[in-house]
């Protein structure tokens, strides 16, 4: 599945008001209009989905109901984790921001946030994001937290993006971390439950992303980021998404035979497992058949893709309570 010797095209990397942009500078926007600049800075609705997948770990680590306290604070760190590496991937990201169509609105872009203020606030929220997991969570939740920020900012942002196809696929490992962090927040170890689930999310993320990729893929094709779909046909693109989404519904039986979830989960992940492969076999065959445009309705996939996880999750959560 691996794909090297891609030539990535060079943009420019002036941020957008270099560009012969006309915003006007951030200092004479209204307030309130840089306040929203800087949460969005975040990605709040990506953090929402790293939060679905922290808390119910929560509940099977402690196999019941986890202290609130634990649970608020360890949201409140992964969020100002995550947001720092969202702000700090903007900073690193604003010259293909500028170009694609997508990310054409973002802070950066727009010149609400300037690039040292968006920079001075990434790494703010990473430090104060690992002190407070250190001290008021656990040290070990504070090192994974930081790993994860790490490896998307350098990893994954500055290495991987631009230079493989295979960039979501190794990059996404940041998105998995937080099913360990809620692990370790309750239990300041590790067991197999959470590196189960963390397999579940890699294993997800590029049969959820590319999807998306195959939308918008003239968008990253003029930015010059080769995402799967911008230099491989919908049919490979659609075979991968099944082969992964066959290994992702597999491992995701295991905790069951491991002793970690009952029934109930079982249930959960069996059926919401297979009407994701049943989208999944549905976008190939529409691929095999050549249907393009609307009509191949790849982001079917990716919605579900979202709704898959918050279901798998919930049953995660639930399932201690049923046993």
């Amino acid at each position: 599945m691996s794909l090297s010797g891609v030539c990535v095209t060079a943009v420019e990397s002036r941020p957008a008001a270099a560009l012969g942009g006309t915003s006007p500078s951030p200092v004479h926007r209204p307030f309130g209009a840089r306040v929203k600049a800087f949460v969005a800075l975040t990605k709040p609705r990506i953090i929402e989905l790293l939060l679905i997948t922290t808390v119910p770990v929560m509940f099977l680590a402690q196999q019941g109901v986890p202290d609130l306290r634990l649970v608020l604070l360890t949201c409140l760190g992964g969020y100002l984790s995550a947001g720092g590496a969202n702000a700090l991937n903007m900073y690193i990201d604003r010259d293909i921001d500028a170009v694609m169509d997508r990310t054409s609105q973002r802070p950066l872009v727009t010149g609400m946030v300037s690039p040292r203020e968006c920079l001075a606030f990434g790494l703010a929220l990473g430090v104060v994001s690992t002190l407070l997991f250190g001290l008021t969570v656990n040290w070990l939740s504070a090192w994974l937290s930081l790993g994860a920020l790490l490896f998307y900012v350098v990893v994954y942002t500055m290495i991987l993006k631009r230079r493989t196809a295979q960039n979501i696929v190794w990059g996404g490992i940041a998105g998995c971390l937080p099913v360990l962090i809620g692990w370790s927040a309750v239990t300041d170890s590790m067991s197999w439950a959470p590196v189960i689930l963390f397999l579940v999310m890699f294993f997800w993320t590029p049969p959820h992303y590319w999807p998306l990729s195959m939308k918008v893929k003239d968008d990253y094709a003029r930015a010059g980021v080769p995402m799967l779909p911008v230099i491989a046909s919908n049919k490979v693109v659609a075979r991968q998404i099944v082969i992964y989404s066959w290994v992702m519904v597999a491992v995701s039986l295991l905790l069951t035979p491991l002793g970690y979830t009952g029934w109930f989960y079982t249930v959960v992940a069996l059926a919401a497992g297979g009407f994701w492969l049943w989208e999944a076999h549905g976008l190939q065959n529409r691929a095999k058949a050549e249907v393009t445009g609307a009509k191949l309705k790849e982001m079917r996939l990716f919605h579900w893709s979202i709704t898959y996880v918050s279901i798998l999750f919930v049953a995660v959560a639930v399932d201690p309570f049923l046993r």
